[in-house]
């Protein structure tokens, strides 16, 4: 028995609470993780896993050993990495998930830069606007818009992303150009609507103007899940949408866009980088991290208001 081996796969176990997700994400067969948390276990003389036929729950024994597993495979980490040098040039595989506007636009652009600072760090970088589970997927971190409602991860606010109503020209040529948030509500005009991930609801949005509150729904005639649609939305002349300004400037400029409402408020969108809790912060995830949250000190400052 490799007792590393053993130990992750345990671990992996736990964290997942599943013998075919944990082989899934070690790229191990079943029989392989099953056959090494039983050896571990008559190593041990201790059972560390009960097992049902729906369900895998770690025992009190369990417990206490996985704890002190994750410090002991964090504390190999370590070692390997400062004896590669990776405290100067971090190596290895980084698995993260972004949005996907956030990615085209802000952090693929600036990859060539991080890549020449770490040419050693690999990413494999999921871009989505669902929610990815991080630990049945094994991803070390994310970074989302929105609020966490994941109380079970650790989670960094790392900016604050500027939100304006915008409509494209055609649209405003044809269904014409409302003066006030509530004409949004009346029957010639339509919505590009965003679909939340959680509950799979169309969003609303709020507009402030001094002691002035409007929640807007609107009509639509497309809902989608995914910032890119939802930009390729709105130029299309689908309907006038609330849109994050990093993704409408480059438009805006153009003239395939125009502001709405500019003396109204709608709150910025947080942003968080967020892992889980007992996941081990290796220096090149801290590098990449920290990679981002300067990005958005340039692009999304904390605190910044449209």
């Amino acid at each position: 028995m490799d007792r590393f081996d053993a130990m992750q796969a345990f671990a992996r176990v736990v964290e997942t609470g599943s013998f075919t997700k944990a082989a899934d994400t070690l790229h191990m067969s079943k029989t392989t993780v099953t056959q090494l948390v039983q050896q571990l276990e008559a190593r041990l003389r201790v059972r560390l896993l009960n097992r049902t036929t729906r369900k895998v729950n770690v025992t009190a024994d369990g417990a206490v050993y996985y704890e002190r597993v994750i410090r002991l495979l964090a504390d190999m980490d370590d070692a390997e990495t400062s004896l590669s040098n990776a405290s100067t040039s971090p190596r290895g595989r980084l698995r993260v998930d972004v949005p996907s506007p956030l990615a085209r636009l802000i952090l693929i652009p600036a990859l060539p830069a991080f890549n020449a600072r770490y040419p050693e760090i690999q990413l494999d970088m999921g871009v989505s606007d669902r929610v990815v589970d991080i630990i049945d997927e094994n991803v070390d971190c994310v970074v989302r818009g929105g609020d966490i409602t994941d109380l079970s991860l650790v989670a960094r606010h790392v900016g604050d992303l500027p939100i304006s109503v915008y409509a494209a020209p055609s649209y405003l040529q044809r269904a014409g150009i409302p003066a006030h948030p509530r004409e949004v509500e009346d029957s010639q005009h339509r919505v590009v609507s965003f679909i939340g991930s959680r509950a799979r609801t169309v969003m609303p949005y709020e507009l402030q103007r001094g002691g002035e509150q409007i929640n807007i729904q609107g009509r639509h005639v497309l809902a989608v899940d995914d910032g890119n649609a939802y930009l390729a939305a709105g130029l299309a002349g689908l309907g006038i949408l609330p849109l994050p300004d990093y993704m409408a400037n480059a438009h805006l400029a153009s003239g395939e866009l125009v502001r709405l409402f500019e003396d109204w408020r709608l709150e910025p969108m947080p942003l968080y980088l967020a892992f889980p809790p007992n996941r081990h912060v290796s220096a090149k995830l801290r590098l990449f991290m920290e990679w981002v949250v300067e990005l958005m000190e340039v692009h999304a400052p904390v605190g910044r208001r449209a």
